[in-house]
């Protein structure tokens, strides 16, 4: 049975933990794996701009043996004249893999229905797994473990990267806090998947409107823009309801001397974080970036290996 990657929960703990161990090993040994030698074709497909996952997924395929083929919704023919699953069908009797970066879930979902070889989010509007697979991989340097660390976002708690955070924190057995106003709060339907995982891993989910209550303790701090893609028209609403949530340095203060900051970028500078945050010594952000190389492909490999 095909396996794909369309939300943080499709992988296991185990599963989570074996693709963030063989991201550890490509990283250190950046050409030692070649499934994709041939060379074979991924088919990369992008309803939104990019620059973080257009070039670690082009970078990565290219490592791993193969050539990845962009693709572009505005100049074929996914999402006008021709449905996913119909594209997938086509697709995968040419292609490896297929990523796609869209806007809805569903067309994911039924892209990957139809198809049998790997479908991968490469983002939507509700989630953000790849991104999680990097931030992992992150905290993993920098901290030596996952499980039992507490994790806080500040911000869009109806963000695609708090559900991703919600989904993945939980399946690695963290502690994850959210902190936003009621009126971004995130999807009630992911808080109890999350909440369910968690009762399994070890891990546990809670959701604040105080920031400074959801920062105390914190190993990790973690915030987004506050205005996404398709967004553009709610900036002055936006900034106004999250100023409380601003990552700078007395919220930091208030975290373990030792946390982390994370951003998976771009980030808008003086809204969501403060740029001696950014720029200081607890952010992570770059080694951050860089790993979104590493863990994609590991998540290749991974799922290349499950047919």
């Amino acid at each position: 049975m095909t396996r794909h990657f369309l939300r943080d929960d499709d992988l296991t703990q185990e599963e989570q933990t074996a693709i963030l161990d063989l991201a550890e090993r490509i990283k250190a040994d950046r050409w030692g794996h070649k499934p994709l030698a041939g060379p074979q074709t991924v088919a990369v497909i992008f309803d939104k701009s990019s620059t973080r996952t257009r070039v670690s997924f082009a970078v990565g395929i290219a490592d791993l043996g193969g050539v990845p083929l962009i693709i572009s919704t505005a100049n074929s023919q996914l999402g006008g004249k021709e449905s996913p699953s119909d594209t997938a069908r086509v697709l995968e009797r040419q292609v490896a893999a297929i990523v796609w970066r869209t806007y809805g879930q569903a067309g994911l979902v039924e892209m990957a229905s139809g198809t049998t070889v790997p479908v991968i989010n490469a983002l939507s509007d509700e989630f953000h797994p790849c991104q999680l697979l990097a931030d992992l991989l992150t905290i993993r340097e920098h901290k030596g473990r996952l499980a039992g660390l507490t994790v806080t976002f500040l911000g869009d708690g109806a963000d695609n990267m708090v559900h991703s955070y919600l989904l993945a924190g939980a399946t690695a057995g963290m502690h994850v806090r959210v902190a936003c106003p009621a009126d971004y709060s995130p999807d009630e339907r992911v808080v109890a998947d999350a909440d369910a995982i968690a009762v399994q891993t070890g891990g546990s989910i809670t959701i604040y409107t105080d920031a400074v209550e959801a920062m105390a303790g914190a190993d990790v701090v973690v915030t987004d823009t506050w205005v996404s893609m398709g967004k553009e028209e709610e900036k002055a609403e936006r900034v106004a309801a999250l100023g409380g949530y601003k990552v700078d340095a007395d919220m930091m203060a208030l975290a373990k001397p030792d946390a982390i900051f994370l951003h998976c970028l771009p980030a808008d500078r003086g809204y969501e974080v403060a740029s001696e945050v950014i720029d200081g010594p607890q952010s992570v952000i770059w080694d951050e970036a860089e790993n979104r190389l590493h863990a994609q492909k590991a998540l290749l490999v991974w799922l290349l290996e499950q047919a």
